[in-house]
């Protein structure tokens, strides 16, 4: 197992290097600060004092020296606007997207192995196909139309949910929840129906009910645990694409976390902010996909010897 981690750590080291340059680049991309953070009275040497402050009169290669120095001891300087340490904001931020992520994975598998679990018991019958139809519509629908259909509907029509913010009681959780959790859901249910149905018609099953085993142990003791390992995956993917997909909800819904903390930086060409941001998603989503390859192969011996040495 030691040699498989070390294996996936170093293959997925490359896009990592990727993602750090590229957000040095990309962001140089977004404008001049200087006539963002300066008035239009400014005067040439207003705006060499600015950029002379800030580093950005410097060449871009030792402008890129210094963003990789930072990369390695969390040093990426103060942000534009706040002056505060860019670095502390974005780690500030992440921990509301991670709450978000989190519950509703926690919600799409709980839901999913249920509804799934259930339609594959009884294939082809009503609550299979109606299972079925609700869960691709759910898997097919964008955040964003969800999004704004809810906020529409529930709060500035019914009044009865906030539109945005995190300060309240449980009802503040709901649409930005739910707008998160619905194609998760819908993809988990297909895929813990998939795995459930393959699983109960696989001999052992049959073996284990000509043992007399209760209907119960072979739903959950048998067939359950051997379609873990696709159902995991998948859950795994998903939620690598809720903290990226988490960038939508919390522009909408005013979520404070890493992703409108990155939409922040970029309208406001705070480069030193957006660069710490990004490197602590692509970090987090670095060390989901070695976990997830992690269970997978515990899971799977296969797996492990997949991987190319």
């Amino acid at each position: 197992m030691p040699t498989f981690v070390r294996r996936r750590v170093v293959s997925s080291a490359l896009p990592l290097v990727v993602v750090i340059l590229g957000v040095f680049c990309l962001a140089r991309l977004t404008g001049d600060p200087a006539k963002l953070y300066l008035p239009l009275s400014a005067t040439p040497q207003m705006r060499a004092d600015f950029l002379h402050r800030n580093g950005f009169d410097q060449p871009l290669l030792v402008q890129l020296w210094d963003y990789l120095r930072g990369v390695f001891t969390l040093d990426f300087g103060e942000s534009l606007r706040t002056g505060q340490d860019a670095a502390g904001m974005a780690l500030r931020a992440f921990p509301a997207t991670l709450q978000l992520a989190g519950a509703t994975m926690l919600l799409a598998i709980a839901g999913a192995v249920v509804i799934g679990s259930w339609a594959a018991y009884r294939p082809n019958s009503l609550a299979d196909r109606l299972s079925g139809f609700l869960s691709m519509t759910a898997a097919s629908m964008p955040d964003f139309w969800f999004a704004i259909m809810g906020v529409l509907v529930f709060a500035v029509t019914l009044g009865w949910l906030p539109t945005s913010g995190v300060v309240g009681g449980p009802e503040v959780w709901v649409l930005p929840l739910l707008t998160l959790l619905i194609r998760p859901f819908g993809v988990l249910v297909q895929v813990v129906r998939g795995a459930m149905v393959s699983a109960l018609s696989a001999p052992y099953v049959k073996v284990a009910r000509s043992k007399g085993a209760s209907e119960r142990r072979v739903v959950f003791g048998h067939a359950l645990r051997n379609a873990a390992p696709p159902v995991l995956t998948v859950a795994g993917d998903l939620t690598v694409g809720l903290v990226n997909g988490a960038v939508v909800v919390e522009t909408i819904f005013g979520w404070p976390g890493i992703g409108k903390l990155m939409i922040d930086s970029i309208l406001q060409r705070d480069f030193a902010v957006l660069q710490a941001a990004v490197l602590v998603t692509a970090v987090t989503i670095f060390a989901l996909n070695i976990l997830i390859d992690l269970v997978h192969a515990l899971l799977d011996a296969r797996v492990r010897e997949a991987v190319p040495a």
